[in-house]
Protein backbone atom coordinates (compact mmCIF):
# COMPACT_ATOMS: atom_id res chain seq x y z
CA UNK A 1 0.00 0.00 0.00
CA UNK A 2 1.50 3.48 -0.86
CA UNK A 3 2.39 5.86 1.94
CA UNK A 4 -0.08 8.31 2.93
CA UNK A 5 0.03 11.72 2.32
CA UNK A 6 1.14 14.41 5.04
CA UNK A 7 -2.02 16.03 5.84
CA UNK A 8 0.17 19.27 6.82
CA UNK A 9 1.54 19.46 3.26
CA UNK A 10 0.42 22.30 0.40
CA UNK A 11 -0.32 21.03 -2.32
CA UNK A 12 -1.46 22.45 -5.38
CA UNK A 13 -3.55 21.29 -8.56
CA UNK A 14 -3.81 23.18 -11.51
CA UNK A 15 -6.98 22.48 -13.68
CA UNK A 16 -8.60 24.07 -16.98
CA UNK A 17 -12.48 24.21 -16.21
CA UNK A 18 -15.49 26.07 -18.12
CA UNK A 19 -16.63 29.19 -15.43
CA UNK A 20 -19.70 29.24 -13.73
CA UNK A 21 -20.09 24.67 -14.24
CA UNK A 22 -20.14 22.67 -11.71
CA UNK A 23 -17.53 20.03 -13.92
CA UNK A 24 -17.93 16.70 -14.42
CA UNK A 25 -16.63 15.24 -10.76
CA UNK A 26 -15.50 11.95 -11.99
CA UNK A 27 -12.43 13.42 -14.00
CA UNK A 28 -11.82 15.19 -10.43
CA UNK A 29 -11.97 12.32 -8.71
CA UNK A 30 -8.61 10.64 -9.52
CA UNK A 31 -6.95 13.85 -8.62
CA UNK A 32 -8.53 14.95 -5.84
CA UNK A 33 -9.01 11.09 -4.27
CA UNK A 34 -5.81 10.63 -3.14
CA UNK A 35 -5.88 13.88 -1.20
CA UNK A 36 -8.56 13.04 0.54
CA UNK A 37 -10.97 15.34 -0.80
CA UNK A 38 -14.55 15.55 -1.77
CA UNK A 39 -14.81 15.65 -5.79
CA UNK A 40 -18.57 16.67 -5.41
CA UNK A 41 -17.68 19.49 -3.19
CA UNK A 42 -14.54 21.01 -4.66
CA UNK A 43 -16.51 21.12 -8.18
CA UNK A 44 -18.98 23.22 -6.34
CA UNK A 45 -16.03 25.62 -4.60
CA UNK A 46 -14.59 25.91 -8.53
CA UNK A 47 -18.13 26.69 -9.89
CA UNK A 48 -18.90 29.23 -7.43
CA UNK A 49 -15.50 30.69 -7.64
CA UNK A 50 -15.72 30.79 -11.41
CA UNK A 51 -18.88 32.65 -11.64
CA UNK A 52 -17.86 35.95 -13.11
CA UNK A 53 -15.97 33.95 -15.79
CA UNK A 54 -18.90 32.09 -17.08
CA UNK A 55 -19.15 30.29 -20.27
CA UNK A 56 -15.12 30.91 -20.77
CA UNK A 57 -12.34 28.34 -20.42
CA UNK A 58 -10.54 29.30 -17.20
CA UNK A 59 -7.18 27.69 -15.14
CA UNK A 60 -8.52 27.18 -11.62
CA UNK A 61 -5.16 26.34 -9.41
CA UNK A 62 -6.28 24.67 -6.01
CA UNK A 63 -4.11 25.13 -2.98
CA UNK A 64 -4.85 22.07 -0.75
CA UNK A 65 -3.65 21.91 2.86
CA UNK A 66 -4.79 19.96 5.84
CA UNK A 67 -7.72 18.62 3.51
CA UNK A 68 -8.81 21.99 2.63
CA UNK A 69 -8.55 23.29 -0.62
CA UNK A 70 -8.50 27.00 -1.79
CA UNK A 71 -9.57 28.18 -4.77
CA UNK A 72 -8.01 30.60 -7.17
CA UNK A 73 -8.35 31.92 -10.51
CA UNK A 74 -5.37 32.10 -12.47
CA UNK A 75 -7.42 33.42 -16.25
CA UNK A 76 -5.61 33.50 -19.56
CA UNK A 77 -4.83 36.40 -21.64
CA UNK A 78 -7.69 35.01 -24.34
CA UNK A 79 -10.38 35.07 -21.90
CA UNK A 80 -9.53 38.38 -20.13
CA UNK A 81 -9.84 39.58 -24.11
CA UNK A 82 -12.93 38.04 -24.08
CA UNK A 83 -14.61 39.31 -21.64
CA UNK A 84 -13.18 42.50 -22.16
CA UNK A 85 -15.22 42.22 -24.91
CA UNK A 86 -18.26 41.88 -23.06
CA UNK A 87 -19.73 39.37 -24.98
CA UNK A 88 -24.04 37.67 -24.17
CA UNK A 89 -23.01 34.14 -22.62
CA UNK A 90 -23.46 31.38 -24.87
CA UNK A 91 -24.56 27.91 -23.99
CA UNK A 92 -21.27 26.18 -25.19
CA UNK A 93 -23.67 22.70 -25.92
CA UNK A 94 -25.46 24.68 -28.49
CA UNK A 95 -23.40 27.07 -30.39
CA UNK A 96 -20.18 26.12 -31.50
CA UNK A 97 -17.04 27.86 -33.93
CA UNK A 98 -17.81 31.46 -32.22
CA UNK A 99 -16.10 34.14 -34.05
CA UNK A 100 -15.19 36.65 -31.46
CA UNK A 101 -15.30 39.81 -33.88
CA UNK A 102 -15.87 42.83 -31.01
CA UNK A 103 -13.63 45.92 -30.35
CA UNK A 104 -11.76 46.75 -27.94
CA UNK A 105 -10.37 49.52 -26.41
CA UNK A 106 -6.17 49.92 -25.98
CA UNK A 107 -6.62 50.84 -21.99
CA UNK A 108 -8.75 47.56 -21.96
CA UNK A 109 -5.27 45.82 -23.35
CA UNK A 110 -2.90 47.97 -20.88
CA UNK A 111 -5.22 46.91 -18.12
CA UNK A 112 -4.86 42.79 -19.32
CA UNK A 113 -1.24 43.78 -19.86
CA UNK A 114 -0.84 44.73 -16.36
CA UNK A 115 -2.49 41.62 -14.71
CA UNK A 116 -0.35 39.40 -17.11
CA UNK A 117 2.92 41.57 -16.50
CA UNK A 118 4.19 38.88 -14.13
CA UNK A 119 3.57 35.60 -16.13
CA UNK A 120 5.08 37.19 -18.99
CA UNK A 121 8.19 36.59 -20.81
CA UNK A 122 8.37 40.18 -22.10
CA UNK A 123 11.93 42.46 -20.60
CA UNK A 124 9.32 45.56 -21.05
CA UNK A 125 5.79 46.83 -20.51
CA UNK A 126 5.62 46.98 -24.29
CA UNK A 127 6.64 43.84 -25.06
CA UNK A 128 3.56 42.24 -22.73
CA UNK A 129 1.73 44.74 -24.60
CA UNK A 130 2.67 43.02 -27.65
CA UNK A 131 1.84 39.77 -26.62
CA UNK A 132 -1.95 40.72 -25.64
CA UNK A 133 -2.45 42.31 -29.12
CA UNK A 134 -1.00 38.96 -30.30
CA UNK A 135 -3.64 37.24 -28.16
CA UNK A 136 -6.14 39.57 -29.80
CA UNK A 137 -5.59 38.65 -33.28
CA UNK A 138 -5.76 35.21 -32.56
CA UNK A 139 -9.22 35.80 -30.93
CA UNK A 140 -10.48 37.90 -33.56
CA UNK A 141 -11.15 41.43 -32.07
CA UNK A 142 -10.25 44.46 -32.99
CA UNK A 143 -8.43 47.27 -30.83
CA UNK A 144 -9.66 50.77 -31.42
CA UNK A 145 -10.97 49.87 -34.69
CA UNK A 146 -7.75 48.94 -35.78
CA UNK A 147 -6.12 45.62 -36.92
CA UNK A 148 -4.03 44.10 -33.75
CA UNK A 149 -1.21 43.40 -36.05
CA UNK A 150 -1.16 47.31 -37.01
CA UNK A 151 -0.54 48.32 -33.46
CA UNK A 152 2.09 45.79 -32.98
CA UNK A 153 3.65 47.13 -35.76
CA UNK A 154 3.58 50.55 -34.77
CA UNK A 155 4.33 50.05 -30.80
CA UNK A 156 7.88 47.77 -33.04
CA UNK A 157 9.02 50.46 -35.02
CA UNK A 158 8.47 53.24 -32.16
CA UNK A 159 5.48 55.01 -33.66
CA UNK A 160 3.15 54.09 -30.88
CA UNK A 161 4.15 54.91 -27.57
CA UNK A 162 2.81 52.52 -24.97
CA UNK A 163 2.86 53.82 -20.91
CA UNK A 164 6.04 52.23 -19.07
CA UNK A 165 3.54 50.02 -16.50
Amino acid sequence: MPPKNDPGAISYLVLRVTGGEVGNSSALAPKLGPLGLNPKKIGEDIAKNTKEWKGLKVTVKLTIQNRQATVEVVPSAASMVIKALKEPYRDRKKVKNISHDGNITIDDVYEIARVMRSRSLAREFSGTVREILGTCRSVGCTVDGQAPEDLTEAIRNGEFECPSE
